[in-house]
C-alpha cells in the first residue's frame, strides 16, 4: 500500500514538473516602429488568447518551452510566428493594401475623408480601450476640413440608458451614443423651406464645458407629412412570442404598442400578424384598417412559449408583404423583439445577408427593441439598417405611446432614404474640430474597406448634431471670409436611386451662449450627460452637478420629454455618486 502512495505521489510530481509553465515575453510593432496595442494574440498549442497591453508588449504563459503563436489585428495583416520561451519577441505587423477585393465591409456612423491611418489609429491605442465604441477625436481643419455623417432616427440608446439608471444600474459605455440621445427630442420643430425635403439650421456659441472652445449645432428637421394625403400602407407585425417574450415588459407591452398603432390605421391601410416563437405563422390575414376590432382581437390572443426561429419568421413575413405589396405605398415590416435570435440565423452576418436579399424589394423595416438582459441592440441594428429602416427601444408604456401615436409618422412614413450629410469647416475660422457622438466600432475604424452607409429619415423629425471646435487665433483676421462651413445633404427619395442633394453655406456669426436659444441649450445639457456618462476624456472636468444644472435650466417645464430627461438626471447624479462613495469606503 505505502508503495503504491509513493508512486502515486512520484507520478503526481512528475506531471506537476511537466506541466510548470513556460514564459514569453514581447512586443508587438508597425513598419514604422510604432507599438500596436490591443492586438488578439492566440497560442497555437492550447486556443487561448492573449492581446498586447500598454506600449504593445505582452507577457504570455505556455506549457511547453516551444510554440507558435498568431497574431492579428483589424487593418493588418495576420502573422503567424514561431516562438521560444527565454527569448524577448518582436513582432511587425504589415497594413493591407489599401484595395482588397471581395472582402465584406464594415458601416461606419461617420467619416473624415483622407484621414491618415497612423492619425486614425491614435483614436484606438490610447488610454481608452475598454469601449468598442471609439470616441471621435479633434481633427486638423487645415489637413482635412471635410467629415461625413450617417443620419437617421434610430433613437434606442436614451431607452437604454433609462432603462439602466431606473434599474440602479450603471450605464455599458457602448450603450451611450450620443447621436441617438438628442434623437430622442424634437428641438422644437421648425419646418424646411416650402416645397423643400429637408431645413438645415445651425447655430456657433461658446462651449459650456471649456470656456476657450466653441460648440456648433447642426440642426436637420425633415418635411412634415400629412397623414389624410398618405398613401395606403401595407403593414406586417413580425412578434416574438418565445419564451424569454414572458416577462411583463416585452410581450405584453408589445401588444399594448400594436394595440396603440392600430389605432392610426386607416381603412386604406392593411395590416397582417406574423408570429415566431414555437411555431411559426400567421395570426392575421391581411384585414383593412377599419377592422381595428379584428386585429386588436388577434392581438391580444397572443402567448408567448417556445426558442427563436428568427430566420423562418422574418422570411415569412417578407414573404406575406411581398404577396400584398402595394406599388407607390408604405410597405412595411415592423419587427418586435427582444433580440434573443437562438434558432435559425444567430450572426449579424447572416441576418446582414437575409435582410440585404430583400432591400431592394422597397419593403422597410421598422424595428421595437425590448426586455432587459438577453437584449441584442447590436443585432437589432443589423436588421434594421440593411432593411432601409429604424428602430426604437420600447421600456414604458409612455415611450410606445410616444414612438407609435404621437411620432407615428416619424416612425412609420419615410420621407427620404440613404441620408448623410457632409460638413466641412474654414480653417480660417477653425483650428482644430471634434464631431460628438456618431462614433465608430474599433473594427470598422480600423478596417481600410469600411464605407459610410446613409440611414432612412422619417417625416416631420428634428435631428441635432455638434462639433467642439477649437477656434482659430486669427480668426479676428479673416471676418472678411464669409464660409465658416459648408452643408451638404444627400438623400434620395423613396422608391427612386438618383442622388438629391441640398447644401447651404453658414458664415461665422458667433453668439453669446447666454442669448443662445432655448432648443440649442437643452442639446448642449443632453450631450454634457452623454459625455459624463461614457466617461469621456474631452469632458472629465464636468461635475454631476453642473450636469443636472444645465438639464433642469434647459428642459422646457411643458414638454414632458424634457422634463423626464431632467428627472432622469437627477436620479443618474444619485446614482453614480452613491457608486463612487461606496467604491472609496471599500477601497
Amino acid at each position: 500500500m505505502k508503495t503504491g502512495v509513493q508512486i502515486l505521489f512520484l507520478l503526481l510530481l512528475v506531471s506537476s514538473l511537466s506541466s510548470q509553465p513556460f514564459y514569453l515575453r514581447g512586443e508587438v510593432r508597425d513598419e514604422k516602429g510604432n507599438l500596436l496595442q490591443n492586438v488578439n494574440i492566440r497560442s497555437l498549442s492550447t486556443g487561448y488568447m492573449y492581446r498586447s497591453g500598454d506600449y504593445g508588449s505582452f507577457g504570455i504563459p505556455i506549457t511547453k518551452e516551444t510554440d507558435s503563436l498568431l497574431f492579428t489585428f483589424r487593418g493588418y495583416q495576420s502573422s503567424v510566428v514561431a516562438v521560444s520561451s527565454g527569448k524577448f519577441i518582436s513582432v511587425v505587423l504589415k497594413l493591407l493594401p489599401s484595395v482588397i477585393t471581395n472582402v465584406k465591409t464594415d458601416k461606419l456612423a461617420s467619416l473624415t475623408r483622407d484621414l491618415s491611418v497612423d492619425v486614425q489609429r491614435n483614436w484606438y491605442v490610447g488610454d481608452e480601450t475598454y469601449s468598442s465604441l471609439i470616441e471621435n477625436s479633434f481633427i486638423e481643419t487645415k489637413k482635412y476640413p471635410l467629415t461625413s455623417i450617417s443620419l437617421n432616427i434610430d433613437r434606442a440608446s436614451y431607452s437604454n440608458t433609462r432603462r439602466f439608471i431606473n434599474l440602479g444600474l450603471s450605464v455599458p459605455p457602448d450603450a451611450v451614443r450620443i447621436e441617438e440621445m438628442l434623437n430622442n427630442f424634437n428641438f422644437e420643430y421648425q419646418p424646411p423651406p416650402e416645397n423643400e425635403i429637408f431645413g438645415i439650421y445651425s447655430r456657433l456659441t461658446s462651449c459650456p464645458w471649456k470656456k476657450e472652445n466653441q460648440l456648433y449645432f447642426v440642426n436637420i428637421v425633415s418635411k412634415k407629412l400629412n397623414l389624410d394625403s398618405l398613401p395606403p400602407s401595407n403593414l406586417v407585425f413580425l412578434i416574438d412570442i418565445s419564451g424569454s417574450m414572458d416577462m411583463p415588459n416585452r410581450l405584453p407591452l408589445l401588444k399594448s404598442a400594436f394595440h396603440l398603432l392600430t389605432l392610426n390605421l386607416r381603412e386604406k391601410d392593411t395590416i397582417s400578424i406574423v408570429i415566431y416563437g414555437g411555431a411559426v405563422g400567421v395570426m392575421l390575414f391581411p384585414a383593412s384598417g377599419k377592422e381595428k376590432e379584428k386585429i386588436n382581437k388577434a392581438i391580444d390572443e397572443i402567448t408567448p412559449g417556445g426558442s427563436t426561429p428568427g430566420e423562418a419568421g422574418i422570411k415569412l413575413a417578407y414573404r406575406l408583404a411581398k404577396d400584398h405589396f402595394i406599388k407607390g405605398g408604405n410597405n412595411r415590416i415592423i419587427l418586435a423583439t427582444d433580440g434573443d435570435f437562438n434558432v435559425g440565423l444567430k450572426t449579424e452576418q447572416e441576418l446582414d445577408e437575409l435582410i440585404s436579399r430583400h432591400r431592394e424589394l422597397g419593403i422597410y423595416l421598422t424595428c421595437l427593441g425590448v426586455g432587459m438582459g438577453n437584449y441584442k441592440d447590436s443585432k437589432i441594428q443589423t436588421l434594421a439598417k440593411k432593411g432601409n429602416g429604424n428602430f426604437a427601444y420600447l421600456d414604458t408604456y409612455q415611450e410606445a405611446e410616444k414612438v407609435l401615436m404621437k411620432e407615428f409618422t416619424q416612425t412609420i412614413y419615410t420621407v427620404a432614404d440613404d441620408v448623410f450629410m457632409n460638413v466641412k469647416f474654414d480653417p480660417a475660422f477653425v483650428k482644430q474640430y471634434r464631431l460628438i457622438g456618431f462614433d465608430n466600432k474599433v473594427g470598422a475604424l480600423s478596417d481600410l474597406n469600411s464605407v459610410i452607409e446613409g440611414g432612412e429619415i422619417g417625416s416631420g423629425h428634428s435631428m441635432m448634431a455638434a462639433f467642439e471646435i477649437i477656434p482659430n487665433q486669427q480668426t479676428a483676421s479673416a471676418v472678411s471670409k464669409n464660409q465658416f462651413a459648408e452643408i451638404a445633404l444627400y438623400y434620395k427619395l423613396p422608391s427612386d436611386t438618383a442622388q438629391q442633394v441640398t447644401h447651404k453655406i453658414f458664415s461665422y456669426e458667433p453668439v453669446t451662449y447666454k442669448v443662445l436659444e432655448p432648443k440649442y441649450k437643452f442639446a448642449a445639457s443632453v450631450i454634457m450627460f452623454g459625455e459624463v456618462l461614457k466617461n469621456s476624456s474631452y469632458t472629465r472636468n464636468i461635475t454631476w452637478g453642473e450636469v443636472l444644472y444645465h438639464a433642469s435650466e434647459t428642459a422646457n417645464p411643458s414638454d414632458i420629454n424634457q422634463s423626464q430627461f431632467a428627472e432622469l438626471v437627477y436620479n443618474a447624479k444619485n446614482l453614480y455618486l452613491k457608486s463612487k462613495k461606496k467604491k472609496r469606503r471599500n477601497y
